[in-house]
Formats: structure tokens, sequence, C-alpha cells
């Protein structure tokens, strides 16, 4: 009995198949299904190479900035924030933490707290001599300042980083409108300073300062702060345009010359007057006594 091979049947020859498993491999390959495969594979690799070069792209980009960005520069300015603040708090420890408190909070009977009040207190209250306060009182007096500009500086660096509030003004302080400025401080200004600015009696033992010696920042701090009985005069309140016609005002009248000779400290018509009057009476009562005393 013989037997039958199934690959004996099918033909011989360089282009017949040798096998049931070479044909069905030959008939997948030219499937659609191993197409579909291919153009799946293929964009794969599309899509791996895409990402490849975008990381590449932005790793070279992240590199020439980082060469070539002023880093050096910022990494100065920081440097130079940060220890003008740590000078400061020095300043302040030695000389403000008794009445202001270690965190600025400030202490019961002793000073007010800090928070809020910004770089723009400090130069006013410091820069004038007002604070560090040599005792309690009911006002702090105007006095030479303790601390030179560039530690002034120093506290209000440590100040406004901790508390934050109004900051110092930029540019020229006495850009504004005279005739405007001269309006507005007879309307908010005169009733304690006196029309000419130069000072008055208050309640409780207080006065308004005469601003005779006053800068231009230091009128636009007092403004914007608002330093013992004096309100504070808000962006709400009076523009940073009308500050600076006040500011042009309050100074301009100070370089003016007195008209018509001797003012008298350009106090007003009426302290005038007194002056003549008790001039007058004296030089009187001095010819009727010096002529009483030869007769």
């Amino acid at each position: 009995m013989s037997t039958t091979n199934p690959q004996s049947d099918a033909p011989s020859g360089e282009g017949a198949p040798r096998g049931p498993r070479r044909w069905s491999r030959r008939v997948a390959d030219g499937s659609p299904a191993a197409a579909a495969r291919a153009r799946r594979r293929s964009k794969q690799r599309r899509r791996v190479a895409n990402v490849a070069g975008l990381m590449a792209a932005l790793v070279l980009t992240g590199t020439l900035y980082s060469a070539l960005s002023p880093a050096y520069a910022t990494d100065e300015s920081n440097t130079s924030e940060s220890s003008a603040e740590a000078a400061g708090r020095e300043l302040y420890e030695r000389s403000c933490i008794t009445c202001h408190g270690e965190n600025l909070e400030g202490v019961p009977t002793r000073g007010p707290s800090l928070i809020g009040v910004g770089e723009a207190a400090v130069y006013f209250q410091v820069h004038t001599g007002r604070m560090p306060l040599v005792r309690q009182e009911a006002q702090g007096p105007d006095k030479p300042a303790v601390f030179s500009d560039e530690e002034i500086d120093q506290l209000m660096a440590y100040v406004q980083a901790n508390g934050g509030g109004p900051t110092l003004p930029s540019g020229d302080l006495r850009e504004g409108d005279l005739t405007e400025g001269g309006e507005l401080f007879r309307l908010n200004c005169a009733s304690c300073h006196n029309f000419v600015g130069e000072g008055g009696a208050l309640s409780s033992g207080k006065r308004a300062p005469s601003l005779e010696d006053a800068n231009d920042l230091e009128i636009y701090t007092a403004m914007l702060t608002g330093p013992e009985n004096m309100p504070v005069f808000g962006d709400n309140q009076l523009t940073p345009e009308e500050k600076r016609s006040i500011v042009n005002y309050v100074q301009t009248v100070k370089e003016q010359a007195d008209p018509g000779g001797f003012g008298v400290g350009r106090i007003g018509p009426v302290a005038e007057g007194v002056v003549i009057w008790v001039v007058g009476v004296a030089a009187l009562l001095f010819g009727i006594f010096w002529m009483g005393s030869k007769a």
C-alpha cells in the first residue's frame, strides 16, 4: 500500500511554491491588512521623528538663551536689592524694633504698626528727623536726620518689602499747574499751615509745621501718608498731578520776594499791623519817659 505526499502533487521548479507555509506568507504580505499595518508603522516612525526633532530644537533654544541672556545683570540687581533689605533690617532691629515690633506690627503705647505705610512714610518720618523718636510726646519734633541718605534708602527697602504701601513718586515734582496748586493749597492746607506755609498751632499740644525748609519729596510724601494730625490725601482725594501742583505752589511762594518791603515772615497783614502798633506804642512811651526825665 503506497502513501501519497501532499507536497509531491505540486509542480516543481523555481517559480513554484515550495510549501503551504511560504505560500500563505506571500498571500498575507500582499493583503490590505498588511498594507494598513505598514502605513501605521510608517506614521508612528514619523511621529517619533517629529517629537525627537521638536525636543532637540527646544533643548537647543534653551541652551542658546541661557548662554546669551543677561542673567548676570539680573542676578546682580537681585543681589543688590537683597543686600539693601538686609542692611535695612539691621538698622531697623537696632533703632526701630523697640517701638514698632519685630514684624512691623507695632507695640501698644509705644509705636504704630508699619504694615501698609510704605517707603513714602519712612522717607518723610526719617528724613525730617521725626524718627527715631527721642521720647514720647504729643508730636515728634522736626530735627536733623539721624540716618544718612543711604541708610534711609535701606530702611525704605526693608519696610516696603515686608509691609508694602505707598511708594516714592518719580520725575519732576514741580511740573504741576501753579494756579491750580494755589487754589488746592488754600482749600486743603491753609487752615493748618497758613496761606504761605508758615504753620500754626493745633489742639492737644500739636502744631502744623512750617514748610519753609521742606523739600519737594517731603511735601509730596506728607500728603501721601498723612503724618500726625494731617489727613491722608490719596490719589482718590488729590491726583498725582494735583499733588505736584501743590508742591509747585509751595516752593514758588517760598522763592518769591516779598512785595512792598519787609513782610514779617509773610504771615499776613494782621500780624504786620500788630507789629507796627506795638513798635509805635513802644516808641511813643519811650519818648514820653525821656521827655519826663529831662523835665
